[in-house]
């Protein structure tokens, strides 16, 4: 499973993928080892270790067929950042323009191995917790205990994917000219709209560069 990824947006900047995957940490995870690709939706970490790549953790629910394949083969999990249509109107000629999208995605690869100890399932449910919890002015804490513990730790699948691949492609309008791309990124900020905001942001950190 690859993405088409044109050289002008093929994103090598470390840094910039490691925030997208960190700020959008809900993704698509896909594996295709069975008669048919599973495919989940679900929040996951990275962790640095190991290297080169580090590693993803996450869990699904026990009764989601999908975790039976998981050790199988490769899975693939797809992080998308923002993400908004492009007018031909923003551009200095849009009679030779036609309509498009400006997004960044990160495909992070990978081989999963499933975790079968209740302390370390339980230890990734409250990275997951705090991880979106800490920010908030009073942020919920885990108190099941005993038997309902048990049960809810019991009806989870933890898994931890060790990364083999990354393949990032922002395309922010880096083929266009300095015109085009200010054009775009104003337009972009009159949608009044967050996921268009977002947007113009990430091409104005990241397109210029190119």
């Amino acid at each position: 499973m690859s993405v088409y990824l044109p050289s002008a947006f093929a994103a090598h900047d470390a840094d910039a993928i490691a925030r997208l995957v960190r700020e959008y940490p809900f993704a698509t995870l896909i594996t295709a080892t069975g008669a048919e690709p599973q495919i989940s939706p679900l929040p996951m970490l990275h962790r640095a270790d190991p290297a080169p790549h580090g590693a993803l953790i996450g869990h699904v629910a026990r009764a989601n067929p999908h975790w039976r394949l998981l050790a199988d083969g490769p899975s693939v999990a797809v992080f998308q950042g923002p993400h908004a249509y492009v007018s031909p109107s923003w551009y200095m000629d849009p009679a030779t323009i036609v309509p498009t999208w400006n997004y960044a995605v990160v495909h992070v690869h990978g081989n999963v191995v499933l975790v079968d100890d209740p302390a370390t399932t339980l230890a990734t449910v409250k990275e997951l917790t705090l991880r979106f919890e800490s920010g908030r002015p009073a942020p919920w804490h885990l108190q099941l205990e005993g038997a309902r513990l048990d049960a809810m730790v019991g009806a989870i699948v933890a898994f931890r994917m060790t990364i083999t691949r990354v393949d990032a492609k922002f395309k922010l309008s880096q083929n266009r000219g300095a015109a085009d791309l200010d054009g775009v990124i104003a337009g972009l900020l009159e949608d009044n709209h967050p996921e268009a905001a977002a947007t113009a942001a990430w091409m104005d950190r990241y397109a210029r560069k190119a």
